[in-house]
């Protein structure tokens, strides 16, 4: 998938018309079968299934539907399991992008920009519930799994469920993450997937709970590990190519800590500053051709590199400084390239420079719980996104920069700042 894009200085962007906001359209079903149709072709490659956990209670009303996100593949499972139900879906201001933007409008789409602050999006989300009455469909995620564990949830989801005093349906898929995941530059894999949809908690039991009873729930369901899932279930992804890309999650060497110098290529991982080498067998599973096996399970290295990133920040020695490629989306037509500029990241939070110093962006570390940041973005590039609801700046390093380090010391450095604002 690609995104339209155009060459432009940044004053030409300043006079670009904004985003305006509409009401959220009710679904087309002449629309919604044809993209049906369209979805059945992945639905019979990967022989999808899935299995239901009092949904019947619930389904003639309309639901708030919190589907984990794995892959491109996921919107067409919810067609798989949904159709010909009424949805309305939340997606990212840049996917609804160009010519397709319109058409997902029609199917019941609205926009939204990641992490970013949005009060018109539960109002949005509430006319599609009260008013279009259709189930709305949402990614709390909002980004994909890099690891194949949850993506970090932004706090008091139980809030909006309360609000909205609807049943809360949960999707989790097994296998769509291994076939198509994000570190692995697009290369699909024939995966069985399936899903298990669940009503948590009906409307009744959403008044009755208290907010974080209702956050306990979703975080419940939002516990899944597609890698351990793997191993202990051998589901075998025998192909050739299935380390391309891993140093994306796996950037920094647990043997002699260099960090960006590792690289996956067809079933190997390797760092080329210690030439250690470990291999991924079918079941995604490492183990080092010499010496120890560090982390032969891969979220359990990723949780490292967590660790060192908090270890990092807590001793002030956490700093990101790179020259990037500069793109800039303030609308529906497209994002603007507008040339190089220079991104910094500290305990200060995020520092956009660029367009010869007219463009000067600071966005602190309290501003989000992640960071968008997204492997082979649109088929560009890695990318770190940043920005408020009027602009978001995509920004491309230029360098040897890890945008999986970028996101994990956004999370860990807003933990540690709510955490000491508490204590104050």
């Amino acid at each position: 998938m690609k995104i339209n894009t155009k060459e432009m200085s940044y004053e030409e962007v300043l006079k670009l018309p904004r985003l305006q906001h509409k009401k959220p359209m009710k679904p087309q079903l002449w629309l919604t079968t044809i993209v049906r149709l369209v979805c059945e072709i992945a639905l019979r490659q990967t022989k999808f299934t899935y299995t239901t956990d009092r949904w019947e209670q619930v389904k003639d009303q309309p639901c708030l539907i919190l589907m984990n996100h794995c892959s491109f593949t996921d919107m067409k499972l919810a067609y798989g399991i949904f159709y010909p139900q009424k949805m309305g879906i939340v997606t990212s201001v840049d996917a609804m992008s160009g010519i397709l933007g319109k058409l997902m409008r029609l199917i019941g789409c609205t926009p939204t920009h990641k992490y970013v602050a949005d009060l018109t999006l539960f109002k949005d989300i509430e006319y599609m519930l009260k008013k279009n009455k259709t189930h709305v469909l949402m990614y709390p995620e909002a980004g994909y799994s890099f690891d194949g564990c949850a993506t970090t949830l932004p706090k008091k989801l139980g809030v909006l469920m309360k609000r909205l005093g609807v049943p809360v349906v949960t999707v989790i898929t097994q296998g769509a993450f291994h076939r198509d995941p994000l570190y692995n530059m697009l290369q699909i894999r024939n995966v069985k997937v399936s899903a298990h949809v669940k009503c948590i908690a009906t409307a009744e039991e959403v008044k009755s709970k208290s907010v974080d009873e209702l956050d306990a729930l979703l975080e419940e369901a939002f516990s899944f590990d597609n890698f351990a899932w793997q191993r202990d279930n051998k589901i075998s992804i025998d192909v050739p190519f299935r380390a391309d890309g891993l140093h994306r999650i796996l950037y920094k060497c647990p043997h002699c800590g260099t960090e960006n110098q590792m690289e996956g290529k067809g079933i190997h991982l390797t760092c080329h500053a210690c030439k250690k080498q470990w291999t991924m067998d079918q079941y995604g599973q490492l183990s080092a051709n010499e010496g120890e096996t560090e982390y032969p399970h891969i979220p359990d290295w990723y949780r490292w590199e967590r660790a060192c990133v908090r270890e990092e920040l807590e001793n002030g020695t956490y700093g990101l400084d790179t020259e990037v490629e500069i793109a800039i989306q303030v609308n529906l037509d497209g994002v603007c390239k507008i040339g190089t500029g220079r991104l910094t990241h500290n305990e200060e939070g995020f520092h956009l420079v660029g367009a010869n110093g007219k463009l000067d962006y600071s966005q602190p570390p309290t501003f989000s719980h992640t960071l968008y940041s997204d492997y082979y973005w649109y088929e560009i590039g890695d990318v770190i996104g940043i920005g408020d609801n009027e602009f978001s700046y995509f920004c491309f390093p230029k360098s040897d920069v890890s945008v999986t380090k970028a996101r994990l010391a956004t999370e860990e450095l807003y933990k540690m700042k709510k955490t000491r604002k508490k204590r104050v």
